[in-house]
């Protein structure tokens, strides 16, 4: 399950960056701005894709992957709530929904993880229980 929330979010987010760079549609954020987040959506969607199709993906870098979606996703709520940008109604919601979409990520990808670990052995080992 890791790899493929892993792919599923390369290949989002590429498809994400491309769209943006390449219909840059109007939704309230400045053209800079939507280039250097398509740009960054393009490079990190074809790095975390790389990442899923390793095979025994990197766990430090899948943590980062997961806090880094998290904050993502917080970030989106924080962009369409606080107005940092002007964006337009069409605005919120495509920023509102890919947070969503992102933090979906971040939870496949933390079960995922989760789910890796215990199958390897990597995860917790639980206490003996005392017999007293």
């Amino acid at each position: 399950m890791l790899k493929f929330a892993l792919k599923l979010d390369g290949v989002a987010s590429f498809a994400l960056g491309l769209l943006t760079l390449l219909i840059r549609p109007e939704v309230g954020i400045p053209a800079g701005w939507q280039i250097g987040l398509g740009s960054f959506c393009v490079l990190y969607g074809a790095g975390v894709f790389f990442l899923g199709t390793r095979a025994v993906p990197d766990r430090r870098i899948v943590l980062l992957v997961i806090i880094g979606n998290a904050v993502w996703a917080a970030d989106s709520v924080l962009t369409a709530t606080l107005e940092w940008f002007p964006l337009t109604g069409t605005g919120v919601v495509l920023v509102l929904a890919q947070g969503l979409a992102v933090l979906g990520f971040a939870v496949l990808q933390a079960v995922g993880l989760r789910s890796a670990a215990s199958a390897s052995g990597l995860g917790t080992r639980p206490r003996p229980r005392s017999h007293a």
